[in-house]
């Protein structure tokens, strides 16, 4: 393979990780809408920012997508994580706020 060949074919790959990064963020942006309205809703019902049970679920419930569909567990629940710490931080506001 040239070196030309090898610059296109990389670019061409590039493209498509750039289309999927963008297409993350937009998943990620409307998971954000949906979890701020229940954050709202438990807060104005006193329920706790944080549901250990449901987290538990989709934490397996994820390992297991990402087992059958190629990608590492263990990342895509280091990833979760995040995104559910993310969740409770944003759901403790929503709580104080409706305290306040």
């Amino acid at each position: 393979m040239s070196a030309d060949d090898a610059r296109a074919e990389l670019d061409r790959l590039r493209s498509s990780i750039d289309n999927l990064d963008a297409a993350l963020v937009h998943l990620l942006a409307e998971r954000f809408k949906c979890t701020e309205a229940v954050g709202r809703l438990k807060a104005r019902a006193s329920m706790p920012p944080a549901d250990p049970a449901r987290e538990a679920v989709q934490i397996a419930r994820l390992r297991s997508m990402a087992e059958s569909s190629g990608l590492d567990p263990h990342f895509a629940e280091k990833i979760l994580n995040v995104i559910i710490a993310e969740v409770i931080r944003n759901h403790e506001q929503f709580a104080e706020a409706e305290e306040a």
